[in-house]
């Protein structure tokens, strides 16, 4: 395969990525293993730092359309956020010390238990609850955030999902005000995972570029559709998404 058909396969797993990430998050585990396909002969760390180059372009287009549409929770969020954008950048610089295989057998645990859980509570982020935000709800918004922001600093696909799931559990939203809220985190750790990655020249500008408009098109159209079809729609994307990642993951641990 040719530079040109890399770049269209590309494009259309980033467009792919970008409307399940904008829709539901881990958009990354369909853009991320087509850059580790196309991108054999780079390191690690620099096809890392080009995925997240190209998904915080994505989300930037997804927050934009979301917060004009949705009552974010800012009391809950800045900090959550600050948390995740400080916990990111340590995942980052950890990303040669901690054993990729050691994160995704965790991830892997954690996927299978929401997948479960989810399935059950059947009226689980259908509507928003009305939760008090003081200052025990800030703090475990803080301690969330700092774990899913060190993961998505080391590794990163299903950071979304993970952010997605914690908002509805733990804090009332429904899906539809969860999926937004979680681009507003994953704002942060993509752009101090990037504080690292492109300092130490582990971003292909070009490839990044490319990949970054291809995913800002997905991010726009899961937008579109999450906004229409509301919180019950996000609920069976986010179903069939976990089984597909619990399969995706499955395979690589057992490989």
């Amino acid at each position: 395969m040719d530079f040109d058909q890399a770049i269209v396969v590309l494009g259309f797993f980033a467009f792919c990525g970008g409307l399940i990430g904008a829709a539901v998050g881990g958009g990354g585990l369909v853009q991320l293993p087509a850059l580790l396909h196309a991108l054999p002969n780079y390191s690690l760390a620099t096809v890392f730092g080009t995925n997240k180059l190209a998904v915080l372009a994505g989300n930037l287009a997804s927050v934009f359309r979301y917060v004009k549409r949705i009552n974010i929770v800012w009391k809950l969020m800045v900090p959550m956020a600050a948390s995740a954008f400080v916990c990111s950048f340590l995942g980052a610089l950890s990303v040669s010390l901690i054993p990729r295989e050691v994160m995704e057998y965790v991830v892997f645990c954690v996927l299978v238990v929401m997948a479960v859980y989810t399935f059950c509570k059947k009226d689980l982020g259908r509507f928003q609850v009305a939760i008090k935000y003081g200052k025990k709800e800030v703090l475990l918004g803080v301690f969330f955030g700092g774990i899913i922001g060190f993961y998505d600093g080391v590794f990163g696909p299903g950071s979304g999902s993970l952010l997605l799931f914690v908002f509805v559990k733990c804090f009332g939203f429904d899906f539809l005000n969860a999926s937004a809220s979680a681009k507003l985190v994953n704002m942060g750790t993509f752009s101090a995972a990037l504080l690292f990655f492109i300092p130490s020249g582990h971003v292909l500008w070009q490839v990044g570029a490319i990949v970054g408009v291809c995913n800002m098109l997905g991010s726009v159209t899961g937008v579109v559709l999450a906004l229409r079809f509301g919180s019950g729609f996000i609920r069976v994307f986010f179903l069939i998404l976990l089984v597909f990642l619990i399969a995706r993951m499955g395979v690589s641990i057992l490989s």
